[in-house]
């Protein structure tokens, strides 16, 4: 046979598309290698055109008998993975086909999972370093109360790691190392709003600008306006 036969024969049979993520992650969902490669041979005989194959059908392309087909076909469906739908052609005959889009919202929840879990590992990871920075700040052990103040300011007061430290950072700036301060800090930002970074700064801006003041006619110093005492704000 020529080569471009080949090529044509090749190319008439067209292909059938499988998602990386079914190879990637169907182990994960108990997916045995049988039953995987049975999954693609459904779809390769229903891109053919044969919406309901039959177990004869995929027995001829497998080395499985009809029964063990049929019993890979129905712990498919008993776990979830494989359905049958019913519909009605364009002419109104009802028709029956296998369809895997169980399969398919069952990966994507799997996926969606994992980035969750991911994601939730991330707050919990920058959740315990809050507490490192904490006593290299202080230059000591936390206490348990102080360590009891700060996952309340996480868990009850909802207060981001991110706006905790700038909080931190606030009192170190200020010369003012005490839980107390920074706790005061923290509730005027949320009285406020402040929830993003953005909002600390647009804040604290207002308390760090140089005001050029004339000390003599011939003299003239920058005064620095002193950091803002977050203790003794008023209403």
């Amino acid at each position: 046979m020529q080569h471009e036969e080949r090529l044509r024969l090749w190319i008439e049979r067209g292909n059938v598309t499988i998602s990386q993520l079914f190879f990637q992650h169907y182990k994960e969902l108990g997916i045995k290698d049988v039953e995987a490669m049975l999954m693609m041979q459904m779809l390769s005989i229903q891109a053919d055109g044969a919406k309901f194959p039959t177990p004869s059908d995929l027995e001829s392309r497998m080395h499985l008998d009809v029964n063990q087909v049929s019993e890979v076909l129905q712990r498919l469906m008993q776990r979830g993975l494989l359905k049958i739908h019913q519909g009605e052609d364009e002419n109104g005959v009802l028709f029956e086909q296998f369809s895997l889009q169980p399969l398919w919202d069952r990966l994507i929840d799997l996926l969606v999972s994992a980035k969750s879990a991911e994601e939730e590992q991330v707050v919990k990871d920058d959740e315990g370093e809050i507490f490192t920075i904490f006593e290299q700040e202080f230059g000591r052990l936390l206490s348990p109360m102080e360590c009891e103040t700060i996952t309340m300011w996480l868990d009850d007061d909802g207060h981001t790691v991110q706006i905790i430290k700038a909080a931190l950072k606030e009192a170190v700036l200020a010369q003012k190392m005490s839980l107390r301060y920074i706790d005061r800090i923290l509730f005027e930002w949320k009285k406020k709003n402040v929830k993003t970074l953005a909002d600390v700064e647009k804040q604290t801006k207002t308390f760090r600008t140089a005001i050029v003041r004339p000390m003599q006619k011939e003299d003239r110093t920058v005064k620095k306006v002193p950091f803002y005492n977050w203790l003794e704000e008023r209403e």
